[in-house]
């Protein structure tokens, strides 16, 4: 794929160093890629064109739309990537009448402006890095849900680790003084420099030293270091990340009084391109954001503080919750929080009392959950649906069928429709120009694998779920007949040969046979899709989440050996989801994931449930048209309000 990326990096801020470390990321997974920026040079091998992006004055915006438009035609870019609110202004008048999406990261709460009331400038799709920030977008900003999706800033995480923290020593009565600078006394042994040059009690505050977060510093030098050095003689403390100069007046004087009392153990660095090394030298670190969770990664405890909450003390119990707000820099709703500064003294000290390391499962999950390349992998992901939507902007119908007999069934749930009815429902198809597609064949005109250009006018996608004998006997034959191929979703557990999740429990229910290894093989042969469906039909919101975890992981694991095929696509059993179970279908490895009759729009508004249409035994010519027009998701929508 093609990737611009846009930004205005007129100083290296988060934002940057994450645009950078994603078109690194991509640019390593082969694809090309450009960075339009205020700075001449950044950081990665991709290509970087200078522009005044952060110049907002007029004349200079035509300016930059005009270079903008005339780099994405010339380098025939697929996606415009930008990273910022003046760089999503000028993209969204660059690509304006051309066939290529806009994606906006959006890194904090946005101000309404007119031209955001005016003009979508923020593009085709939204990536918001944490919870709280779409919950502002949706509810805030009214931004339409279905073009929001919530990726995280990526971490390439450093190696590396030192030894465990060892608790300074309080100051004892009687004991020298060994806070004062020119003290005759030596360190304490565990204050002696390892072979590193770490030293084993600093804790550390990362972050700007202006705005709010200027403001949450003036506030750690007067209420929450003085008692700490005071009561750990041996405690350091650093001060990390930008330049002091930007600090409030009061801040200035705080500091000059803490520098006063003690001396070298306020370590003032500023600004540094190398706060991974200074992390692996600090125990307890201060601060939000990209700083929180690479601190975390690095197995170090974190007190989370940002310009909008304390989101107090990361732990396995808390951490769902700090990285809604992105550990402290956003909140939902409008406003900052007060902050307690006697519980972060508390939470502080109670750490220096008692140190140690975050815990490995805490730990490793953050750096499971902000891994550098898989967050480039979602993002692609938002990119290529991004392109979809732009260039498959109706509703897509994806219908859901099960057994196709020679005859009707004794079956109260009526998923069947018969070999002569479904005969119809494929000359239906055939005299209105459908193409039946696959999710397969979705993914590679979404990859950019094939070209728009040969995406059929009237899409439809066929599936069947649960792998009936009379699906290799009726089916596979009526649709070879007219060259289509659909998806069928099967049971990863081949010993499964019957309904038995249906005719085990309801003695009215007939039961139905399952198609062999050999007959579901020959779908495969056939070209189709096959899709995973659990191991054993299970109701997966009713499971423990490891259990539902390791269903659809272990069936898309099995029918991939067994029947040699790739495994792309997942449908839910029943239809039964919650959000939890969508984030375990994702996780598990799937590009999309089908829903019954619940669902977004479009099918690029949520992969991960896409809403599908249930058929019938009886359906006819007029149900037809109605369950296959562009129309009909909006009109199910309204008339049963799902």
């Amino acid at each position: 794929m093609r990737i611009l990326h846009v930004l205005s990096a007129n100083f290296f801020a988060g934002s940057v160093a994450y645009a950078v470390a994603l078109a690194e990321a991509h640019r390593q997974q082969g694809h090309q890629v450009w960075l339009a920026s205020d700075a001449a040079t950044l950081p990665t091998a991709a290509t970087v064109v200078q522009l005044p992006i952060s110049q907002r004055k007029y004349k200079q915006r035509w300016r930059n739309i005009q270079a903008l438009r005339q780099l994405i035609k010339e380098h025939e870019i697929d996606v415009v990537h930008a990273h910022s609110r003046a760089a999503s202004w000028v993209s969204y008048f660059a690509v304006r009448g051309l066939m290529v999406p806009l994606v906006s990261t959006v890194h904090g709460r946005q101000h309404m402006h007119a031209s955001t009331s005016l003009f979508d400038i923020y593009g085709d799709k939204v990536i918001a890095i944490c919870g709280n920030l779409a919950e502002h977008l949706r509810e805030e900003v009214k931004m339409e849900p279905g073009k929001i999706a919530v990726v995280p800033n990526g971490v390439a995480f450093a190696d590396g680790e030192t030894s465990p923290p060892q608790p300074p020593s309080p100051k004892k009565r009687g004991e020298p003084d060994v806070s004062k600078p020119n003290s005759a006394v030596g360190s304490p042994s565990f204050l002696e420099r390892g072979p590193g040059g770490e030293v084993s009690a600093r804790m550390a505050f990362i972050g700007r030293f202006n705005g709010p977060k200027g403001e949450r510093a003036v506030a750690l030098f007067e209420h929450v270091f003085p008692p700490l050095l005071r009561e750990f003689a041996a405690l350091r403390v650093a001060l990390i990340g930008g330049e002091l100069d930007h600090l409030p007046v009061a801040g200035k004087t705080a500091l000059a009084v803490l520098q006063a009392e003690f001396g070298e153990r306020i370590e003032v660095v500023g600004f540094t391109t190398d706060v991974p090394s200074w992390l692996l030298k600090t125990d307890l670190i201060i601060g939000a954001g990209r700083v929180a969770i690479e601190g975390l990664g690095a197995g170090r405890a974190v007190l989370a503080l940002g310009e909008a909450c304390y989101a107090g003390r990361v732990t396995e119990a808390t951490y769902a919750t700090a990285a809604a707000s992105n550990f402290g820099d956003i909140l939902a709703r409008q406003g900052a929080e007060a902050v307690d500064w006697q519980l972060v003294l508390r939470e502080a000290r109670a750490f220096w009392r008692q140190p140690g390391r975050a815990p490995a499962a805490l730990q490793q999950r953050v750096r499971a959950d902000y891994d550098l390349a898989a967050i480039a992998a979602r993002v692609l992901a938002v990119y290529e649906s991004a392109r979809m939507k732009k260039a498959v902007p109706d509703f897509m119908p994806v219908l859901m069928y099960h057994k196709i007999p020679d005859a009707p069934l004794a079956s109260k749930h009526q998923i069947f429709v018969t070999k002569d009815n479904f005969a119809k429902h494929l000359a239906y198809f055939k005299s209105h120009h459908f193409t039946p597609i696959t999710f397969l064949d979705y993914q590679d005109f979404a990859s950019g694998r094939r070209s728009l250009a040969e995406f059929p006018r009237r899409p439809i996608i066929l599936t069947f779920d649960d792998g009936y004998t009379d699906n290799y006997t009726n089916l596979l034959p009526l649709m070879q007949q007219y060259g289509y191929r659909g998806v069928l979703y099967l049971l990863g557990d081949f010993d499964i040969r019957y309904n038995q999740w249906d005719a085990d429990f309801d003695p009215t229910e007939p039961r139905a046979d399952i198609m062999d290894r050999a007959q579901k093989q020959a779908f495969v042969a056939a070209g189709w899709e096959i899709g995973a469906h659990t191991m054993s039909h299970a109701k997966l919101p009713e499971l423990p989440a490891a259990e539902a975890l390791a269903e659809m992981r272990q069936s898309k694991a099995s029918l991939e050996e067994a029947l040699n095929t790739e495994v792309i696509s997942f449908a839910y059993p029943y239809g039964a989801l919650d959000e939890g179970v969508k984030a375990l279908a994702q996780k598990a490895g799937f590009t999309y994931a089908v829903a019954t009759d619940t669902g977004g729009l479009h099918l690029e508004d949520d992969r991960m449930q896409i809403f599908r249409i249930n058929m019938f035994p009886h359906e006819t010519p007029g149900s037809l048209f109605k369950k296959t027009a562009t129309w009909y998701r909006k009109y199910y929508r309204w008339k049963r309000g799902k």
